[in-house]
């Protein structure tokens, strides 16, 4: 139902769209505004210096600006009428940068956040899909080299989602269509090609009709896709395997080598020239504690992303 949809996502960036304008609300109020508020408020590079002026001009005091503040010794002063008084500013860029957000950049972000929702969710599913796949298909040959029915193989897969996945999914709405509502099972399986979310999907269950119609032996053809998708998925481990050990090379150049050989390098630099490229005890810990840390954190999180698109 792509009209349902739409109006959903349509609804959605509404609500967002009232979200924003709260926020710009809430910031650009008169008066009461977090921007008012704070442009309310005293600057505090200011306080001493009024403090001062108060000190030598205590006449010249007006009690009823009510202007005061804390000294360094944690008294209060009053110095209402201080030429040096002056109050916080918001900065401009920060003022147009939220009316631009939040007018114009932020309900666009949402719109096609929403919009493209379906799309995230079919490439998501697409990808599992593809992972599951290969076994799924060696199920299948097995299944069908023990003379079970198409009915009886995809019955089988579905009630086995923790091993299969989505294809259990898949399998279970064929075995649905098939039992409950009555179709025949090249009916059943057409218009699981038209929901599939995976290209694969499609080819393997469009094969299937094709050898169904055809009469062809559905076990020669479970045996050549199981093949055909194992295959696919070992070069795919092996491409995710070369990149594992890519990052591992280059891990210990830049996290390890890499910081090793900058300190060396700036100490002997600096005792050969005594000046010039001076290693400071900051910069240690620069490096030490700060560049390091970041440069293993990183590793970490790409890895375990990569580790993740994998993961079954």
């Amino acid at each position: 139902m792509p009209e349902v949809y739409k109006a959903t996502a349509i609804m959605s960036t509404v609500v967002s769209l009232g979200i924003f304008i709260g926020i710009l609300t809430i910031a650009l109020f008169p008066e009461i505004g977090a921007f008012a508020l704070w442009e309310n408020m005293q600057d505090p590079e200011t306080v001493i210096p009024c403090i001062d002026w108060a000190f030598w001009n205590p006449n010249d005091i007006n009690p009823n600006l009510n202007w005061g503040g804390k000294g360094p010794d944690e008294l209060w002063y009053d110095y209402g009428g201080c030429p040096h008084y002056a109050t916080k500013t918001v900065p401009g860029i920060a003022r147009y940068g939220l009316i631009a957000f939040c007018g114009l950049l932020g309900p666009i972000m949402a719109y096609r956040h929403f919009m493209n929702a379906a799309e995230r969710e079919r490439k998501a599913r697409s990808e599992e899909l593809e992972k599951y796949l290969p076994y799924a298909a060696s199920y299948t040959a097995a299944m069908s080299a023990a003379n079970a029915t198409p009915s009886r193989i995809f019955k089988s897969l579905a009630v086995n989602s923790e091993i299969y996945g989505n294809i259990s999914y898949d399998s279970a709405m064929i075995y649905r269509d098939i039992t409950l509502l009555g179709m025949d099972l090249v009916s059943a399986i057409k218009l699981s090609v038209q929901r599939a979310a995976s290209p694969w999907v499609s080819e393997f269950f469009q094969g299937m009709v094709g050898t169904l119609q055809s009469g062809g032996n559905l076990k020669i053809y479970f045996l050549n896709r199981a093949e055909h998708y194992m295959r696919e998925n070992r070069i795919r481990l092996g491409v995710f395997l070369e990149t594992l050990a890519m990052m591992a090379e280059s891990y210990v150049v830049v996290a390890v080598a890499m910081p090793l050989f900058l300190i060396v390098m700036l100490v002997i630099m600096f005792w050969v020239s005594g000046a010039g490229s001076e290693l400071s005890e900051g910069m240690v810990y620069l490096v030490v504690l700060g560049v390091l840390p970041v440069i293993h954190i990183a590793y970490s999180i790409l890895v375990w992303m990569m580790s993740k698109e994998m993961e079954m």
